[in-house]
């Protein structure tokens, strides 16, 4: 499902207020990708299982002055994307200033301001969080990019993304479903995903 652009305005602004003023189902999110408003419906009970199992994890190792968010907008500037990912760990404070800003409105982060982005693949979204999504957090950028990818052609997979340097990343590290992705500085912990549901 997309949403036209509204009349009046930049391009850019006028989608952003388009997306702001939607009103989308419980459990679905609205994402702005190549000029169109996307709507996604809710995940799997698989998808939820993962995204339990990664937050109680992070719960345990944020940084200080850090949450861990899940229906947050994370703006791509370079690009004018703007994506809602599973997880996103942002500064508490810079969030509660947006919302003082803002009022209810909601108002998306800049990707260069998160300290960790999690995407969980579902099966119709897969390609575009291998692709389009992961050059977008580079380009942010985004210091670190989860992807926890079950449809991976490899067998399931969690790879983390870290380096991100003239809009690709450096590095990154695949993990078999099973094994351990050890997160980066300042996280200084791991996630374990053997339990995660194939």
């Amino acid at each position: 499902m997309t949403a036209e652009v509204v009349e009046g305005g930049s391009e850019w602004g006028r989608l952003l207020k388009a997306w702001q003023d939607m009103d989308v189902p419980d459990g679905w999110r609205a994402e702005i990708d190549e000029g169109r408003i996307i709507v996604v419906p809710p995940p799997s009970s698989g998808h939820n299982l993962i995204a339990d199992l990664v937050s109680q994890r992070l719960y345990g190792c944020l940084p200080d002055g850090y949450g861990l968010y899940q229906t947050l907008g994370v703006h791509i500037a370079s690009l004018d994307k703007l994506y809602v990912p599973d997880l996103v760990v942002f500064g508490r404070a810079e969030l509660a200033q947006r919302a003082a800003d803002a009022g209810e409105d909601p108002l998306p982060v800049d990707g260069a301001d998160t300290l960790l982005v999690v995407e969980i693949a579902s099966k119709s979204n897969a390609k575009d969080d291998r692709t389009k999504k992961l050059w977008a957090y580079a380009h942010a950028p985004v210091p670190a990019y989860l992807l926890i990818d079950r449809f991976d052609s490899r067998g399931p997979t969690a790879t983390l993304f870290t380096e991100p340097e003239g809009g690709a990343y450096k590095r990154g590290e695949p993990v078999s479903f099973g094994g351990i992705v050890a997160l980066p500085d300042p996280f200084f912990s791991e996630v374990d995903t053997a339990a995660f549901p194939r």
